[in-house]
């Protein structure tokens, strides 16, 4: 008797847990996926600390090393040492400070680029994807004409044109480089939701079309490519850096961490690797952060892997 009711107990448990799960919602799903997995805590710890860094980073250094007097020209390519673990920089400053102020630098434009180009994709790939026809066959090859443009040569050249280069010119160049993926993946996910039932539903009902791209298609559509702007954020950061190394990017007095990683690259073949590797670990960290939280994202928004 008490096996066929402990039984039953351990049935009716098991019934409540999976229509508890079965009534949460698609994001409900993506909360409770993501807070069981210890990537997304660890990636969202580091990105949660960098964005710290960009934004105030009076917290973590609070002398700038654009300050007067931060930068002694006695202590240039000083190594790291107790008193200054990080060293100092070819130019004198404390090597942790300038990669503390840089952060802002390297990470804000970023930010202002993935937002740009989640702008311009979701625009784009909505319209092609829900009106179709003439729209979508002018939106694709456009899109198409982009692809075929390198990314890194094609910044590098257009960046050469401006006399001065700073945080809007740089976000830009890379948003005007960055937004065709984000377009392709939108397109693809509305005309995959504008074929479901309740789409056809609401249309039946009379509901205006930008009432059902704002209530139905956005806000199903939108999953892939909040992760794919995830992971396209750390790639914005790694851009930056690369062309600022390659002298497009921003120029002094701006402290960014490509910069340090430029002034870097030959003095750390004489002995003095500080400059190189510390702003580099920086970069790889905050790059590979992103990317984690954007594959964390993607396997919690795919039902497949569940």
């Amino acid at each position: 008797m008490s096996d066929t009711m402990a039984g039953q107990s351990a049935g009716q448990t098991e019934n409540l847990s999976t229509k508890s799960g079965a009534n949460r919602s698609l994001w409900g799903d993506v909360r409770y996926e993501l807070v069981r997995s210890p990537v997304f805590w660890i990636s969202s710890i580091l990105v949660l600390v960098i964005l710290s860094m960009a934004f105030f980073p009076q917290l973590w250094a609070q002398t700038s090393p654009n300050t007067s007097g931060a930068c002694p020209l006695q202590n240039a390519r000083v190594k790291p040492s107790a008193d200054h673990p990080f060293g100092f920089t070819n130019a004198g400053c404390d090597m942790w400070a300038s990669l503390v102020w840089g952060t802002g630098k390297s990470v804000i434009v970023a930010i202002l680029v993935t937002a740009g180009t989640v702008i311009l994709g979701v625009t784009f790939g909505t319209l092609a994807g829900y009106l179709g026809g003439f729209a979508d066959t002018i939106i694709s090859r456009i899109t198409d004409i982009f692809f075929g443009l390198p990314f890194i040569l094609g910044a590098l050249v257009f960046l050469a044109i401006f006399p001065e280069r700073n945080i809007w010119t740089l976000t830009a160049v890379l948003t005007v480089f960055g937004w065709t993926s984000l377009t392709r993946v939108m397109r693809g996910s509305v005309i995959s939701t504008k074929q479901k039932d309740y789409v056809d539903a609401a249309r039946a009902a009379g509901a205006s079309d930008l009432f059902i791209i704002r209530k139905h298609i956005l806000a199903n559509s939108i999953a892939p490519v909040i992760v794919l702007a995830t992971i396209g954020l750390g790639s914005f950061i790694g851009a930056e850096a690369t062309l600022t190394f390659l002298g497009v990017g921003y120029q002094r007095p701006t402290v960014s961490w490509g910069l340090l990683v430029s002034e870097g690259q030959n003095l750390a073949l004489a002995g003095f690797w500080h400059l190189l590797v510390f702003p580099s670990a920086f970069i790889v960290i905050t790059v590979l952060a992103f990317i984690l939280l954007g594959d964390v994202l993607r396997d919690a928004l795919d039902p497949r892997t569940r």
